[in-house]
């Protein structure tokens, strides 16, 4: 399986790291040292806590992993740079406008901090890849489970520069 280079924002990032760090500097050593607690209390077959606490220790690590993983490959872009504001690129919250003129709004954000409550949807995702490079009045159809639906782009919004 080959890794690529994922795009991600300055927060996106910072969201990764914290939890690795987390995990890492907290949370981990607390599950170690009731491992060895409880590796210290005999018959392991039959002890709660040691059994919890390895298993416990496997999730840890395998989380750790793909955390590590999704930062080493991980291109940190900040939309509040984007010189051409007029077309839809990484970062952009679009406004777009249905056949029945429905708005909905969406950000454009890396795929490891995509979340669709909040409106946010991951750079490959197949509505993303309709809008790359739209400007506002362009039309765009997306495949949807149900069918082609077809979107207008009414607003290009991205961060005031800090």
């Amino acid at each position: 399986m080959s890794e690529r280079t994922n795009p991600i924002t300055p927060q996106g990032f910072a969201s990764l790291r914290v939890e690795y760090e987390q995990l890492f500097a907290v949370e981990r050593p607390k599950v170690v040292e009731i491992v060895s607690w409880a590796a210290g209390n005999g018959d392991r077959s039959e002890n709660g806590d040691y059994i919890y606490g390895r298993q416990r220790l496997r999730e840890i690590d395998r989380r750790l992993g793909k955390l590590s993983r999704q930062m080493k490959f991980a291109k940190v872009i900040d939309p509040s740079n984007q010189g051409d504001r007029s077309r839809v690129f990484f970062g952009a919250t679009v406004t777009l406008a249905d056949e029945d003129d429905n708005h909905r709004f969406v950000t454009i954000v890396g795929d490891d901090e995509a979340d669709a409550t909040a409106a946010r949807i991951g750079w490959n995702s197949p509505l993303a890849k309709a809008l790359r490079g739209a400007r506002i009045g362009d039309l765009r159809t997306v495949q949807l489970p149900g069918g082609p639906k077809e979107w207008e782009i009414v607003g290009i919004d991205y961060p005031s520069p800090s």
